[in-house]
């Protein structure tokens, strides 16, 4: 396993591999205009090509703040997120989640287990996030085959980009939330000790207890099979039982073991100087959050059935999640006239993660995790530029305890990539391409169901092979209208294959295949974007073809006691649009106000008559008025998501509901300070609100009204 970490190593022998110390194409430090879509990660400097590019600064995330960086997204054009509970929310991107959407950190993977269920919480802290970027269209190639869906990619100081123009930089945030009665508060400090050294330090601490939710905690549904229970219970003389089926079908207005509890620490440096730049930080990710009860899902660690006279009720399940990172990013400027520079970025994680039952301990994941990459950013020539590279990954995952759903296993890949970018006077051509070689193994696999399963060595090897290109037209200097065509292959991940037993965090007894094939996907996608006058619009229709696509899904049946949820391998179709827009009513000197507008749907069906794929999100509108003076800031909006009752079986409909949104914001040092105070209303009306992407919803809604006083101080 280690062999990948070797070679990456001895790529270090160049004294001093960086990032990029030319920043001037990436604004201040914390970019107040959003409009020109720069990408700040370690490749292109400016992906010029790329359609459905969406960035938040940090105002927005500010606005948006949450424990988790799914629902800070949440917003954005053609995002929903998986909301299994507010310590654990990932992004989900045009109906994709999972093993199909990468989560970056700086442009490399967050090295967590978020993307093999959706209990694991993402390893990002959004108190010391300054810019999120979604990427969509061929050059998300460069980050993995897992990117079919897209990349998102969030951006810290913690290896310092640039020298602080007065030798410091303060950054603080905090924040207090109604509807989690939560504080929570970070810092970071950047300090230069030369002209071309800076060290950085930061840190945050989180507290949420259980959340207040708008209504019921159970659906209609689960709500009446409770009701129906108690009163068989009651029949039974079962009094006990009845009252306990009877008082959850009443739960309202807060959802039991819902709260959490984080913090992080981190610190780096860099040496930066015009030849190039070297820089690396370490960082400490704590959490603790509870994972709320699934209706029914109960289980015996014996025979079934078995009782022992005087045993306790097992307690709430909780998660105690850490992660220990070490990152490394460098750069070294060329000057040549076909080789601009010489990138690289290494990753390295040791990763923790406790399922408690009560004060039990059910299950311990560990995770040993490294990632790097490499590469040759070519020299702008005539409108040719480009870069090329290679990208290591290595994960050694074990599972200790009952309830260990997945066996230790092993996972190596390898890499390469190349993007390239043509301008041809109002012409752009972007092609990319991509090979991976992925290894995945365990000595303890189980095929077959609880005592009838047979234990196994299996090693399963994939070659992916994957193409990308797109091309635009300029309809206007700032118009333009494309097409990106790709086809992607994805070898199925270790969870995918060897998952085999009851897992207590989702409450599920979970089922892979380990003799699934590869994954292909053939994408097409259209799109419009750009800016006329005081408009800005950007839309886009895709349509995707899949090839032994992996999901899963409930199959109605149960063991040991608990829903059976299988991993199954069909052709399946996706479609869908998106569209943002906005629009300047007034653009005055001293006053700016504007209407926009977001509207995003996915349909997506398994073949051959299989119905639709489950958890996909419905039709989704949203639209805003913003006022802005340069120091004080309003904004109103209302969402609107549809009813979804085009379900997979076993699945059940989400309804419908309405969010009213509202803040106020206020520079008290001037229009041009980074420092803001914010006063926001989410869920004005404190609706009962469920999206349908989490395997939760039905038991986990959404947060009631929430209000919550924030503010960022920067110098």
């Amino acid at each position: 396993m280690k062999k990948y970490a070797l070679l990456v190593t001895s790529m270090l022998a160049s004294p001093a591999l960086a990032q990029t110390a030319d920043d001037s194409d990436r604004g201040s430090v914390h970019a107040s205009d959003d409009r020109t879509i720069i990408v700040t990660s370690n490749y292109i400097k400016d992906l010029d090509l790329l359609a459905g590019t969406s960035v938040l600064v940090s105002e927005d995330i500010l606005r948006e703040l949450e424990p988790q960086i799914g629902d800070i997204l949440i917003k954005q054009p053609g995002v929903s997120a998986t909301s299994f509970s507010p310590g654990a929310s990932r992004p989900v991107l045009r109906g994709l989640q999972g093993e199909r959407v990468r989560v970056l950190t700086d442009g490399i993977g967050t090295l967590d287990v978020s993307n093999t269920s959706v209990d694991h919480a993402v390893t990002i802290d959004p108190l010391v996030t300054e810019r999120i970027e979604i990427l969509r269209g061929p050059a998300v190639l460069l980050f993995g085959s897992q990117a079919i869906g897209g990349a998102v990619n969030a951006l810290d100081r913690r290896i310092p980009r640039e020298v602080p123009e007065n030798g410091y930089h303060v950054d603080a945030i905090g924040s207090y939330s109604s509807a989690f009665d939560g504080f929570n508060g970070g810092a970071g400090f950047d300090l230069a000790l030369s002209d071309t050294f800076v060290v950085h330090v930061d840190g945050s601490y989180s507290k949420t207890e259980d959340v207040e939710v708008g209504g019921f905690v159970l659906t209609p549904e689960l709500r009446a099979e409770q009701l129906e229970i108690a009163e068989e219970e009651f029949d039974e003389g079962n009094f006990d039982e009845s009252d306990e089926a009877r008082e959850l079908a009443e739960q309202r207005g807060v959802l039991p073991n819902s709260a959490t509890e984080t913090y992080t620490l981190g610190g780096g440096f860099a040496f930066i100087n015009e030849g190039g730049s070297l820089g690396a930080s370490i960082s400490y990710f704590d959490t603790r959050y509870g994972v709320p009860a699934r209706p029914g899902a109960e289980h015996a660690h014996g025979e079934e059935g078995e009782e022992e006279e005087g045993e306790e009720e097992e307690g709430p399940v909780t998660i105690d999640l850490n992660q220990l990172r070490a990152d490394l990013r460098g750069e070294v400027f060329t000057g040549g006239d076909v080789l601009e520079s010489i990138r690289v970025r290494l990753g390295y994680s040791n990763y923790e993660h406790t399922e408690f039952e009560g004060d039990e301990v059910g299950t311990v994941f560990n995770s040993d995790s490294f990632e790097g990459r490499l590469e040759l950013v070519q020299a702008d020539r005539n409108g040719w530029k480009g870069v090329t590279g290679v990208q290591l990954m290595t994960r050694d995952f074990s599972a200790i305890g009952e309830e260990a759903f997945v066996p230790p296993n092993e996972t190596n890949q390898i890499g390469f990539f190349t993007l390239q970018e043509f301008d041809f006077d109002g012409i752009g051509l972007e092609l990319s391409a991509r090979y991976e070689s992925t290894d995945v193994s365990s000595d303890s696999v189980a095929i077959g169901l609880e005592d009838d399963a047979v234990i196994t060595a299996i090693d399963r090897s994939f070659d992916a092979f994957s193409i990308a290109g797109g091309v635009s037209y300029a309809l206007a200097r700032e118009v333009k209208i494309g097409v990106n065509l790709s086809r992607v292959e994805r070898a199925p991940s270790a969870e995918e294959l060897f998952s085999n037993g009851p897992h207590i965090a989702t409450q599920s007894f979970e089922v892979g295949n380990p003799f699934f094939d590869k994954e292909a996907a053939l994408g097409v996608e259209a799109y419009l974007r750009g800016e006329a006058g005081p408009a800005r619009f950007q839309f886009a229709g895709y349509y995707t073809k899949f090839d032994d696509f992996i999901y899963e899904t409930d199959t109605g049946e149960e063991a040991d006691g608990l829903p059976l949820f299988q991993f199954l391998q069909d052709d399946a179709n996706f479609w869908g649009f998106e569209a943002q827009a906005a629009y300047d009513v007034v653009a005055g000197e001293g006053l700016t106000v504007t209407i926009d507008g977001v509207a995003d749907y996915t349909r997506a069906t398994i073949e051959d008559g299989g119905g639709p794929v489950p958890r996909i999100p419905p039709l989704r509108v949203l639209g805003g008025l913003s006022a802005d003076t340069g120091i004080f800031g309003g904004r109103v909006e209302v969402e609107h998501v549809t009813t979804q009752d085009r379900v997979a079986e076993f699945e059940t409909p989400t309804n419908d509901f309405t969010l009213v949104n509202a803040s106020l914001s206020w520079k008290p040092f001037g229009r041009d300070s980074e420092t803001v105070l914010m006063l926001s209303g989410d869920n004005l009306f404190d609706v009962d609100a469920r999206r349908h992407a989490s395997f939760t919803k039905d038991f986990v809604p959404l947060a009631g009204r929430n209000i919550r006083v924030s503010a960022r101080l920067a110098f």
